[in-house]
């Protein structure tokens, strides 16, 4: 069976825009090959490559521009950062996961992004030039961050059978109710530190989203991820509790008690 497709046409075509760019083998065999066989389009990575380059404005120019604003007003180096990581979560993290399931068919290109964006951001902690204004010494959990969202999203579509949101609600816990609880308890704190005041405005978004999306499953879902969230030990943090314990009980959820879920 063909599809037309070749890999002349490939790298000289619209498509090379992206696969050009992946400068790990694996994955760039894994998209040619993807491309070839008729799973994604070029719609798909235009989309991509559009969303690749909004997560590098906003990790690399717009986060860089709000830390030098909160410099000038007096705000510490350690508290800008940690606003500055939970914009990030909240902006590329939360938005991009709520349009993939609007904008791909297979989890394939926002597996790819995810894994490309992991090995960008471990790129200055190996060579020891951070990116200062989102990045520490201490901990590389950007990349686990990335990592996770990769796996979740792809991991949740696989299990559903194709129903993105098995994943895409797990990362938005990561994303957006983590960034939730990050930014209180650096307003209360002005610092990086775990408080259940933090986790609680984190339930408060995830238990609601959750129950919107993926009905009761989802709830508890929500509220097991604003638990753990309280918890971490170097390098295991939550980024990478929060997604996976809250994926784990979506998968329960569908197979041992699915009246848990929405129709």
């Amino acid at each position: 069976m063909t599809c037309g497709r070749s890999p002349v046409q490939i790298r000289s075509g619209p498509f090379a825009i992206i696969v050009q760019k992946l400068k790990h083998q694996f994955l760039y065999y894994l998209v040619l090959c993807a491309y070839m066989l008729g799973i994604v389009s070029v719609e798909e990575a235009a989309a991509t490559a559009s969303l690749f380059v909004w997560v590098i404005f906003v990790a690399e120019v717009l986060t860089k521009k709000l830390y030098g604003y909160m410099a000038e007003r007096g705000v510490g180096h350690n508290v800008a950062v940690y606003y500055n990581r939970k914009i990030i979560h909240i902006l590329t993290g939360g938005l991009v996961a709520l349009l993939v399931p609007y904008i791909f068919g297979t989890p394939i290109f926002p597996f790819v992004m995810a894994f490309v964006l992991a090995i960008f951001l471990y790129i200055p902690h190996k060579r020891g030039k951070l990116m200062y204004w989102f990045q520490t010494e201490e901990n590389a959990y950007e990349v686990s961050f990335c990592v996770m969202w990769g796996i979740i999203i792809t991991l949740g579509w696989i299990v559903s059978g194709g129903n993105f949101w098995f994943g895409v609600l797990p990362v938005i816990f990561m994303s957006v109710g983590d960034a939730v609880t990050g930014i209180v308890r650096n307003m209360l704190y002005k610092k990086r530190t775990k408080s259940w005041w933090g986790n609680l405005a984190m339930a408060s978004f995830s238990i609601p989203v959750g129950a919107a999306v993926l009905g009761i499953a989802g709830a508890t879902a929500g509220i097991a991820a604003s638990f753990i969230e309280h918890f971490e030990s170097n390098p295991i943090d939550d980024n990478i509790t929060v997604p996976l314990l809250s994926f784990l009980i979506l998968v329960l959820a569908k197979f041992l008690t699915p009246w848990l879920l929405p129709p």
